[in-house]
């Protein structure tokens, strides 16, 4: 089925972009710019991370992996993006488009696992401090990460395998702006039954099973909190939480918007505006959360700044 697939559509055409008045190289540079800040945004987290031992805990080590998973994310999509824009012809052959699929779902499927995750450390933090460091000892946040990146592999492997099987009969419009599953079921031209089943069955366990364990674990949370008499206590409880708790609305939100849409589906217009929020806006909006908010951050940050500076006049008067 793959090789009559491959004689039949060597490459799909993008019509994301086709409704949009703006031109090209406007269009590019949004993009790139956008890229750029979503690098230089988690790869600042990243690094932070690494080199400051005050961040060398639960929280910020699977922060540090949401920022790798943001930063992967876009790079499936965008430079693709780029590469079409420079080159005025909004196309991608057969084989990237199931590559791109295979990764898109990958890394997204990655997220909520991840957040679920980060929502149990909260969790551990605060209504269970005694027994913090066993619960979220060094091996169980290695062990609960590599499960995370497995739970969306293993969900990306079952669709980029459905998808291969599919038939286009010569249709090659995407109405999209990169390659996923609910538009290459969109245009296909075979029986489509194991795949949409495939969606929803994948959609409970890598979307609702972890939205479930994050709303019960923010459940325990409250309840917690609202049981500490000091005002100052409940306030840095409910601070260390605000963050997370953006994310998870903007993470989780965008990728329902994305993979839930109504039957009738989004106007052309809509859809571009839902997938640039989903590959591009959260993953640029995700480091200024955590490093706006975040004492933390912002002094890990500061220190850096400071022996960058150091390192500068002082090299520059060896010099």
């Amino acid at each position: 089925m793959a090789a009559e697939n491959d004689t039949q559509v060597r490459e799909f055409i993008f019509l994301g972009f086709s409704g949009l008045p703006s031109h090209p190289a406007f269009l590019f540079v949004v993009f790139l710019a956008a890229y750029l800040a979503i690098l230089m945004g988690n790869l600042m987290i990243l690094i932070l991370v690494l080199v400051d031992s005050c961040l060398h805990s639960p929280m910020y080590f699977f922060l540090s992996h949401l920022s790798c998973l943001d930063i992967c994310v876009s790079t499936v999509v965008v430079p693709k993006i780029l590469v079409n824009f420079l080159r005025r012809q909004n196309t991608i052959s057969y084989e990237q488009c199931l590559a791109q699929t295979f990764f898109l779902i990958g890394f997204a499927g990655c997220e909520p696992a991840l957040i679920a995750v980060m929502a149990y450390d909260r969790y551990a933090a605060i209504c269970r401090p005694l027994h913090y460091s066993l619960l979220m000892s060094k091996r169980v946040c290695i062990q609960l990460a590599s499960v995370t990146w497995v739970w969306g592999f293993l969900d990306s492997a079952v669709h980029a395998t459905l998808a291969s099987q599919l038939s286009f009969c010569g249709a090659n419009q995407i109405p999209h702006i990169f390659c996923d599953v609910p538009p290459l079921l969109q245009i296909a031209c075979s029986d489509t039954r194991v795949n949409e089943l495939a969606n929803h069955i994948t959609s409970l366990f890598v979307g609702l099973f972890p939205i479930f364990f994050i709303i019960l674990s923010y459940i325990c949370i409250l309840a917690s909190v609202l049981q500490i008499h000091s005002k100052g206590s409940r306030r840095k409880a409910f601070s260390t939480c605000a963050s997370h708790l953006i994310i998870v609305i903007l993470c989780i939100g965008n990728g329902f918007l994305n993979y839930n849409k109504p039957s009738a589906g989004y106007s052309l217009e809509i859809d571009t505006l839902v997938s640039a929020m989903f590959c591009i806006v959260t993953p640029m909006l995700n480091p200024l959360i955590y490093s706006l908010r975040n004492k933390e951050v912002k002094g890990a940050f500061r220190k850096v700044l400071n022996k960058g500076t150091d390192c500068f006049i002082f090299g520059g008067k060896l010099h």
